[in-house]
């Protein structure tokens, strides 16, 4: 997993629950990296999954309102990092419809190791979208808040629904109603 993942979520959790917290979570967590990454490094999956499950024990928030958190945290410091890419875009939908034909084609530019999920379009219109997650890791709740944030991005809002078509969260399908 890129090393931004990893230096975007102890940022979040610096900001939200204090360094002290950081430094716990890294002591607590077991770390081959041993908590040190650069944003352009890449790590093992499982240390992300360590993060997360002990700030969950310690702040007694289940893992996946966590995931969908930092999703919603994600979307502010990618646009930040990568302004150009959101940019060619006028409309939520349209930015969307475009994951895996433009934003993936771009992020694979920068990160030819990165491993994307897969976004298999089903359906568009002016104002819904529907389409399939997949990713062996299972993190629809951070595609979730990165959708959620796409929407306010644009100062629109929308409503969004998931089916899990597995149960480990690896294949989902999205419905997403623009309604503002």
């Amino acid at each position: 997993m890129k090393g931004i993942v990893f230096t975007s979520f102890l940022e979040m959790v610096e900001e939200k629950f204090g360094l002290e917290t950081v430094d716990i979570l890294i002591e607590k967590s077991n770390l081959p990296s041993k908590g040190i990454y650069t944003t352009v490094g890449t790590y093992e999956f499982n240390e992300i999954v360590s993060l997360i499950t002990e700030l969950s024990k310690k702040i007694d928030l289940p893992p996946g309102d966590l995931i969908y958190t930092f999703g919603l945290y994600l979307f502010s410091i990618l646009s930040k990092t990568h302004p150009g890419v959101i940019q060619n875009f006028k409309t939520p939908i349209s930015l969307l419809y475009s994951i895996e034909d433009h934003i993936h084609v771009h992020v694979k530019k920068l990160y030819p190791d990165a491993e994307l999920p897969t976004f298999i379009m089903l359906n568009k219109t002016d104002t819904s979208i529907s389409f399939i997650y997949k990713s062996s890791r299972g993190l629809y709740r951070l595609a979730h808040g990165l959708i959620e944030m796409v929407f306010e991005h644009f100062n629109g809002k929308a409503d969004i629904t998931y089916e899990l078509l597995k149960q480990d969260g690896t294949e989902v399908k999205f419905n997403i109603v623009q309604n503002g």
